[in-house]
């Protein structure tokens, strides 16, 4: 018997087989839970995923193109979602996105509006826009999950712009907590050590950031993304039944370090 037997969600976010949110997608499966994947726009991209979910067995994967910056296509995602589930017990937020060109140490300054303005709407916004329907497709409650990072709390050199959307997440993860506890929906956030995805791989001065994880973190390693998977299930499961409105960090114990 599984900790998410006869629940069903939706899981944004899958690049590909490295994405926290397939690891997490994996972690779901294998307690029993029935998985939506909306993914982003493009042949290229829903193959990329059906390939990543390639060996999760089972029937085949509900997958649906969705861009987070247009309303439209997150609400034909939940219309899509009602038609095939009805109702939802858990949504996962893995969602990130900055130009790359200003994540790079002494850059931040140098930020345009633009860019400053669609890293929030994507990384944070689009967590707000995905709650608010996600609320409708939680009648008996539910818990939604957001991906964050050290770098919302700390100046890490090169995360930048993307430091300042996951503060934003965060904050906007409590504040959803607040408004949706009493129809008995929790929502959390986890802060995942630097883990070698898509993602990550754009920061610059990356790799000098896993080292330093290792050598100064208690465990003296870096995580896996499996381990942020089974996190993710805890907080989708009644184990954590009376969790909301957290940040959960699985990074080895790198926080509590002052340095």
């Amino acid at each position: 018997m599984g900790l998410l037997d006869g629940r069903k969600g939706l899981i944004f976010g899958i690049a590909n087989d490295r994405s926290i949110a397939c690891h997490i997608a994996r972690s779901f499966v294998a307690e029993g839970a029935t998985c939506g994947f909306p993914h982003l726009p493009g042949e290229k991209n829903e193959r990329r995923v059906r390939k990543a979910l390639q060996d999760f067995g089972g029937d085949d994967p509900w997958l649906m193109p969705c861009d987070v910056s247009r309303d439209e296509d997150i609400d034909e995602t939940f219309a899509q979602a009602r038609e095939r589930f009805d109702a939802i017990d858990f949504v996962v937020h893995s969602l990130a996105f900055a130009d790359r060109a200003y994540l790079k140490p002494g850059k931040f300054v140098d930020t345009p509006r633009d860019v400053y303005c669609q890293a929030l709407d994507i990384s944070a916004y689009s967590l707000v826009a995905i709650a608010r329907r996600a609320k409708e497709m939680m009648p008996k409650g539910g818990s939604i999950l957001a991906m964050t990072y050290y770098g919302s709390d700390k100046a890490v050199p090169g995360y930048n712009v993307m430091g300042v959307a996951k503060a934003a997440l965060e904050a906007c993860t409590r504040y959803l907590a607040l408004e949706l506890g009493e129809q008995g929906i929790r929502v959390n956030s986890i802060s995942a050590g630097p883990i070698r995805t898509l993602s990550s791989m754009a920061v610059g001065g990356i790799d000098e950031i896993f080292e330093w994880v290792q050598k100064k973190a208690p465990l003296h390693r870096n995580v896996e993304a499996s381990e942020v998977g089974k996190t993710a299930v805890y907080l989708a499961s009644d184990l954590s039944s009376g969790v909301t409105g957290e940040n959960i960090f699985v990074d080895s114990g790198y926080n509590i370090v002052g340095l």
